[in-house]
């Protein structure tokens, strides 16, 4: 008889599940999942560009070897993170994450503009290249960062909103860390990476 009551119990719990927004809340998680496994993806396709640069840049301008040193620590500091699905889950791994993006993108953009004070470096094809291939990738990475940001504030709000914020709270579903506004800041600005005119003299 207990056995029954409580597969009867369970049947009703499990039905009552679709109208108090845990199906929303999987499918926003999920959602989720997806938008930071972009944003992972845009910021490796970065992260594999750096060794190459740093290499084009050390043939023409060797003697910038503190920028050089700082590309390749904050690349060093970027692939020590492991940057799985668990870590948005993590508001100090997360904001860790960020950090040490932004160290990076801080980094290369020293990297971009010693590249000025050397002509023939500037002429390189193979440097060419790769600002064009870095201007894409931080492109991409804008795209995907916003999309992760707006899939994080629709979860969160879900999240808080009655009545799904009990069945949240039941089934410990907690809000998630979405880049800050000043790091947003910082970091959705790409480095410049435009060449095409001299600078001015003085």
């Amino acid at each position: 008889m207990l056995r029954k009551l409580a597969v009867l119990l369970g049947a009703v719990a499990v039905m009552s599940l679709t109208g108090c927004g845990y199906n929303d809340l999987q499918r926003q998680d999920e959602g989720i999942k997806a938008a930071w496994s972009e944003v992972v993806n845009q910021y490796q396709r970065r992260a594999d560009l750096v060794p190459n640069l740093v290499n084009t840049v050390k043939g023409y301008a060797a003697q910038e070897a503190d920028v050089l040193t700082a590309v390749t620590n904050a690349r060093a500091g970027v692939g020590a993170i492991k940057a799985t699905p668990e870590l948005v889950n993590d508001p100090a791994a997360f904001q860790k994450f960020q950090q040490a993006q932004g160290e990076l993108t801080s980094a290369l953009s020293r990297l971009l503009v010693v590249a000025e004070n050397y002509p023939n470096l500037k002429s390189d094809a193979l440097f060419r290249d790769l600002q064009s291939q870095l201007e894409g990738t931080e492109n991409r990475i804008t795209v995907a960062r916003k999309r992760y940001i707006d899939s994080v504030q629709a979860f969160n709000s879900t999240v808080r909103s009655f009545p799904t914020n009990l069945t949240a709270m039941l089934f410990r579903m907690e809000v998630k860390p979405n880049f800050t506004v000043a790091n947003e800041a910082a970091i959705s600005a790409p480095p410049k990476v435009d060449f095409g005119k001299p600078p001015a003299k003085q």
